[in-house]
């Protein structure tokens, strides 16, 4: 205050607003509600994206997850995984452990799935463009700040009693909320079992709905999302009714180590066993490919007539299995071989163990037997996802 009786004191600038978890109301964490409290849109439109996105790839379990980790709930300090790097492992951080760990499964078993993926990316646009507008009109509707004044002269009344006139409304404050102690949640064995043989069941009835009619590991990613999807829920519920144990966490963590492992079968790899005998007798009942899911491929081209000069090419593909190529005598039989994980037997190897490498790709080239002439050439392009390959004459 100046010596003529006016304040300079500044008027105080509005508390900034943070970003917390909200304490109540809350459906699992509290992240949905406040995330739409901070961008001032109603927390169920971020439920729903989520939810969504949850359902079409596992994108929503992984945002909600890491964001229940991060984010630190209202009226605390500490972030959930502040207190997993300090050692105090507790039942809420390693719910948002299992549900990230559940939503990087999903999503990485719908990695071959384009339109999923499309459909995420446009919805998370969306939701991304309506934060932006819902920022730029509260922007829009805040009041701006009262312009400068002259200051009053001297026959003015002394800002004392301008103050007293005004009406006094008191209302109570909102916060800061006092930090409730952690108490040690029991644990709860009957929710741990229950769960445990819900998921077991799950990935049963996936598997088997599933098998036959789709590849190998199609039919794995099936059974085991669905394990993944009971242990997510038995830890949402877990956050009310008592805390799971440490088992569950490692049963969790294992079978979405089980669907990154599906979700690497090839998908030509089949669920039905089956044997294929393909003899074709002249150049012109030659198909262009042979494929076959599981099983044993035969196919034997020695019935072939090529005449001088000429070049004939054909492809085997099998998911599972054994392919056997029977070449004739007389022709240079140049070859592609791919193996995702097995063996190769050439004529040269007979007698030689098989040796089962992974990620094999080989390009070689087969000259006629022991004084034959050559008389055409054949190009065979032979490709096994498990199993082994073995070219004869």
């Amino acid at each position: 205050m100046t010596e003529s009786g006016t304040s300079t004191e500044q008027p105080e600038a509005p508390a900034r607003r943070r970003l917390v978890r909200s304490r109540k109301p809350r459906v699992i964490g509290g992240v949905c509600e406040g995330v739409g409290r901070y961008f001032d849109i109603d927390p169920v439109v971020f439920r729903v994206v989520l939810a969504v996105l949850a359902l079409t790839g596992g994108v929503g379990l992984v945002a909600y997850g890491l964001a229940w980790l991060l984010i630190v709930q209202e009226g605390e300090e500490e972030s959930e995984v502040r207190r997993l790097l300090g050692g105090r492992v507790e039942g809420p951080a390693l719910t948002a452990v299992v549900v990230a760990l559940v939503g990087c499964g999903l999503f990485l078993s719908m990695l071959g799935s384009p339109g999923n993926q499309t459909f995420s990316l446009v919805l998370l646009a969306s939701l991304a463009g309506a934060v932006y507008w819902s920022q730029q009109r509260r922007r829009a509707q805040e009041p701006a700040p009262p312009a400068a004044q002259p200051p009053p002269s001297p026959s003015a009344e002394p800002w004392w009693r301008e103050t007293i006139r005004e009406p006094y409304v008191w209302a109570p404050d909102d916060g800061p909320y006092e930090k409730e102690p952690r108490r040690p949640r029991r644990q709860a064995p009957w929710l741990a079992i229950a769960t445990f043989f819900v998921a077991l069941a799950a990935a049963a009835i996936g598997i088997a709905a599933s098998w036959g009619g789709r590849p190998l590991g199609t039919s794995l990613e099936i059974g085991f999302g669905a394990a993944l999807g009971v242990f997510g829920l038995g830890f949402a519920i877990s956050t009310r009714r008592g805390r799971l144990g440490g088992g569950s966490v490692v049963a969790a963590v294992l079978v979405t180590a089980l669907l990154v492992g599906a979700a690497a079968v090839p998908k030509s790899v089949g669920t039905q066993w089956s044997d294929a005998t393909w003899r074709p007798a002249s150049v012109a009942e030659l198909q262009s490919s042979y494929k076959l899911g599981a099983g044993e491929g035969d196919l034997d081209l020695t019935a072939l007539k090529l005449s001088h000069g000429q070049t004939i090419s054909t492809r085997v593909e099998l998911g599972t299995g054994l392919v056997k190529v029977v070449v004739p005598n007389n022709v240079t039989v140049r070859l592609r071989l791919r193996v995702g994980l097995g063996d190769v037997q050439l004529p040269s190897d007979y007698g030689q163990n098989i040796d089962v490498k992974p990620g094999l790709d080989r390009t070689t080239t087969l000259g006629p037997a022991y004084r034959a002439t050559t008389v055409g050439t054949i190009k065979l392009d032979l490709k096994v996802g498990l199993g082994e390959l073995r070219v004869v004459r």
